[in-house]
């Protein structure tokens, strides 16, 4: 398990490490949460964000939860860790830029990845 600190450290390596294009109107910037955040369609509490896009009225922003990436990845050695880490800022990023471009590709597969947990669930 990491520290607060250290995820935060590495997250902006990470974004540090990607072309500032993709930041184009990202002007609430990238920030990393303490708290765990559970979707809101979990059943049984098992179902985390670990980060997401959000637009609002204060504009466009990228939000990692820190309580939420310690829980499901907490036991991964640093390197490990710093892989999932790409993979969810990558994740989040693509959200933003298909935002701009105005489709939501993404977001379709996030919601099929939803109704796979839900149906799975189901059968248990």
């Amino acid at each position: 398990m990491i520290e607060f600190e250290e995820c935060a450290q590495m997250l902006d390596e990470i974004a540090d490490s990607m072309p500032y294009e993709l930041y184009r109107d990202l002007n609430g910037g990238i920030s990393l949460l303490p708290q765990l955040k559970v979707h809101p369609k979990a059943l049984h509490n098992d179902l985390f964000i670990l980060g997401e896009y959000i637009r609002n009225s204060l504009g466009n922003a990228i939000v990692f939860y820190y309580g939420s990436i310690n829980r499901v990845y907490g036991h991964l050695n640093r390197d490990e860790l710093y892989k999932q880490l790409v993979r969810i800022m990558h994740h989040e990023v693509r959200h933003h830029n298909e935002y701009l471009a105005g489709c939501d590709d993404l977001g379709d597969l996030d919601k099929i990845e939803i109704e796979e947990y839900l149906n799975k669930h189901k059968k248990i």
